[in-house]
Order: C-alpha cells, then sequence, then structure tokens
C-alpha cells in the first residue's frame, strides 16, 4: 500500500510548506498553515482515452497564427454581457464571487434559465426541490435548463457526458471534491485540484464554465490566490443587502475590459437590469436640501450620474469624526485639508460624513469637485441649484484639474435634463450646440462664487 503523502498549505494564499510554521512567509498571516493529504493517484479525471487529449501542440509562427473574431454565446443578459465584454466566450472559465446572499446563484439560475443553450446547472449547495421553487419564481417554464446535485467532480463529468451541454454552472467551487485528493472539500488542494480538472474540460471540449466562489471574511475569493490566476475572467457580486441594488464588476478579463459594469435591482421575481442607472441612483426630493450635489462619474464605457450627501457639523469630542461611505476616507481627508489651506474654509474642528446613494462605491477622481460642492453646501445650509451637476478633480493647490471623456459626462448630464454643469477650464470640449451651460471653472473660489454667490 501506498504510503500517503501529505503537506502544509496556507489557508489565506494557498503557499506550500514542507513543515508546519506559525506565520505564512508569503502572506504574513499568522495560524493559518493547515496539514493536508495530497496522495494522488496516477488516473485522469476527463477522458483519458479521448482524441484531444492526444493532441499536441506545434509552435507557430505568430504571423501564420489566424486571427478570427472570436465567437459569444449571448447570456440574454445585456448587463452581464456587457461586463463579460460581449458574452460568453467558448471554453472558458469565469468565477463569480460574493458576500453570501448577495444573490450570485440567483444571477446564474436566472441567465441558466433564460439561454436558448442546453445548460446544465450543478449545485453541491442546495437540493433539487430548493433550486425548483426558486426557478418557479424567476422563470417558470425553461426546456434548456438541467438541474444536477452533485458534489463530486468525477459523477458530474459522467452526466456532462451524458448530456453534452452548451454551457455548465458549478455552485460552488468551494462544495466539490475529487477521489484523486484525500483532503476535505474546501481544501487548498481540493479546490486546486477541481478546479484543474474543469479547466481540462472547458478547454478540450469548447465548453464555457461558470464557477461560484465563496469570499472571506476580508472581501477576497475564498481557496488559494492560484484560483484567479487559473481562470480567465473574475468577476465580483457586490453591494449592501439593506439596498435593493446589485454591482456586477470585473476583476480579471483575458476577453475583454475590466473597468465595465452592470447595475441590477433586487426584486422578488429576480434580478431586474437597470439600462439606466441614472435615474435610480439620484433621489426624486422636490425639496432643495443642502449637503447634496450630483456627480457625472464614468464606469467602464458607461457615464454615470450619481448622488453625494455630506453632513458638516459642530464636533462634540475634541477630535472631529470623518466618515465615508462608498468613498475613499482618505481622499476625503485630503479635500478637507485642500479646503481648510487653499481656500479659507475652517472645519477642522466639526465633522464630516458623506455618503453616496444607492449602496454603490466610486472611486473615480471626476467626483472630486462634486464632494466639495456637497461639503461646502452643508457647512453653509444653503441648497445648490437644482440641474447643476459636476465633473472635476480637486488637485492639492485648490486647483480643478481635468477628467478623461469630459463629452460623454455633459451629454449624460443633458439627456437627464440638468442644466449647468462644473468643468475644468483645461478640459477641452468638443460639443457645440448643446443646451446644458458648461461653467468653466479653475479654482475652489470659482465654484463658491458660482454656487453661492
Amino acid at each position: 500500500m501506498a504510503k500517503t503523502k501529505t503537506a502544509f498549505f496556507c489557508q489565506n494564499c494557498g503557499s506550500q510548506y514542507p513543515k508546519w510554521t506559525g506565520q505564512c512567509s508569503s502572506c504574513k498571516q499568522w495560524n493559518t498553515i493547515v496539514e493536508e493529504v495530497v496522495h494522488k493517484e496516477d488516473k485522469k479525471s476527463w477522458k483519458t482515452d479521448s482524441t484531444l487529449a492526444k493532441k499536441v501542440s506545434k509552435p507557430l509562427r505568430v504571423s501564420e497564427i489566424t486571427n478570427e473574431k472570436e465567437l459569444r454565446l449571448d447570456t440574454q443578459d445585456q448587463e452581464f454581457n456587457r461586463v463579460l465584454g460581449g458574452g460568453l466566450v467558448p471554453g472558458s472559465l469565469t468565477l463569480l464571487g460574493g458576500e453570501p446572499g448577495i444573490g450570485k446563484s440567483t444571477l446564474l439560475l436566472q441567465i441558466a434559465l433564460k439561454l436558448s443553450y442546453k445548460t446544465l446547472y450543478v449545485s453541491g449547495e442546495e437540493s433539487q426541490k430548493q433550486i425548483k421553487m426558486r426557478a418557479d419564481r424567476i422563470h417558470p417554464n425553461s426546456e434548456n435548463c438541467f438541474v444536477l446535485t452533485e458534489t463530486k467532480t468525477q459523477n458530474i463529468f459522467q452526466q456532462i457526458a451524458a448530456l453534452e451541454p452548451d454551457i455548465v454552472v458549478i455552485d460552488s467551487i468551494q462544495t466539490l471534491h475529487t477521489d484523486y485528493i484525500e483532503s476535505a472539500a474546501g481544501s487548498i488542494s481540493q479546490i486546486r485540484e477541481s478546479t484543474a480538472e474543469l479547466i481540462k474540460f472547458a478547454k478540450e471540449s469548447n465548453t464555457p464554465v461558470i464557477l461560484v466562489g465563496h469570499i472571506t471574511k476580508d472581501g477576497t475569493i475564498a481557496g488559494p490566490k492560484i484560483l484567479e490566476h487559473m481562470v480567465d475572467t473574475v468577476l465580483q457580486f457586490e453591494g449592501d443587502r439593506n439596498y435593493v441594488y446589485r454591482i456586477l464588476r470585473s476583476l480579471k478579463n483575458r476577453f475583454g475590459s475590466t473597468a465595465e459594469l452592470g447595475i441590477y435591482e433586487m426584486q422578488g421575481s429576480g434580478l431586474r437590469e437597470v439600462n439606466n442607472p441614472s435615474e435610480v441612483l439620484i433621489s426624486k426630493n422636490e425639496e432643495d436640501l443642502s449637503g447634496t450635489a450630483i456627480a457625472a462619474t464614468v464606469e467602464g464605457m458607461r457615464p454615470l450620474l450619481i448622488e453625494i450627501q455630506a453632513l458638516v457639523s459642530t464636533a462634540v469630542y475634541g477630535t472631529p469624526q470623518r466618515s465615508a461611505t462608498g468613498f475613499n476616507a482618505k481622499r476625503l481627508n485630503m479635500l478637507l485639508a485642500v479646503l481648510e489651506k487653499r481656500a479659507g474654509f475652517k472645519l477642522g474642528a466639526k465633522d464630516v460624513f458623506l455618503n453616496i446613494t444607492g449602496g454603490i462605491s466610486v472611486d473615480d477622481p471626476a467626483i472630486d469637485l462634486a464632494v466639495v460642492a456637497a461639503i461646502l453646501s452643508s457647512n453653509a445650509d444653503i441648497s445648490i441649484e437644482k440641474g447643476v451637476c459636476f465633473a472635476a478633480e480637486v488637485g492639492l493647490a485648490g486647483e480643478i484639474r481635468p477628467v478623461q471623456r469630459v463629452d460623454q459626462r455633459i451629454l449624460e448630464a443633458e439627456k437627464l435634463g440638468f442644466t449647468a454643469i462644473y468643468v475644468s477650464k483645461n478640459n477641452k470640449i468638443g460639443l457645440k450646440n448643446t443646451n446644458i451651460q458648461v461653467h468653466l471653472v479653475s479654482k475652489i473660489e470659482d465654484v463658491v462664487r458660482g454656487l453661492f454667490g
């Protein structure tokens, strides 16, 4: 009988060690190294006798490689297609991560039910009856979606060989296990081996595979970091469960841009695609409220208008509070320092709270000017005129800096009925005959003069 082989793996980053140590030298985390059985049988999991597996690649000159347009499978979901770069690429492996209960399974089941392609939905977490209850709520009738509840990869591949699906969905990769690795499901070695088998299947059969991945308390995808390197696309599904809106971001994409963004609204009947997010991210208050400003931002190829709220009040305790939701807190401190030093506003003894409505997070520097305007509006308790928005970065010297794709921002603001927009005077604007008034400013003082007289 062969001797059982063991190794020590870091549960945080997946680094391997010959013996146990208290701290991982790669990620510097303590008490994350555990022993796992790594004895592997000399077998293959996916079609050992396949002619595809016997093919040997030969080197080709770059000029000899044909550059044909990649065929993509339409998922019948515009937001999902946008984030993927146009649809699913045959033979690709896509990893979808997100918080528990955020809607990962709902999103993929909803897509699987709408597809015109034969789809196999493999669940290791729910029974077929549970999935049927959700399917009846989302999309009752579907002839192309097949549901399998299984966690053993060998059994899954047997069903795949019999069904021959066009798309495979695995929910989730942390629940799978293979007989060729003697360790528990969800361990480093099991996740790595199961993913390797799925990659081999996807590439040889040219079938796209979508994996659901759990995340850790830090918000990163659970398992070894190599998991994200192995797959072709990594998507992050995020949002506050107290809000109805969900954001789908691309963290890695070998077939498209990583700057694209998809927005959904959670409803009782599933996730609804939000085609015009600007209208839902801006509140419909008829009253003039101080501390509110509208920023024109761009996510990927899509311009958005978002609402920024600020509250400035006298600090009760000795140290003033600085709190930001959906915005970088360090950047907020920098903007407050600029207002104090360059513009002469005394905010050092005041609490400042900042919030981007809708529960989304934005890191576009073009919203700096809107943040400053919201803070000054709350500090003076004077509301900003309705129909005014902002698109500019604020520098450390108090200057208003230009931003990219300002024309798109202006057109989006005009389309939504805004009458004025503040941008940097150094921006080159190619638009003509627009109905929106464009204010060109160079310093914060120009903005204050234009807003508050």
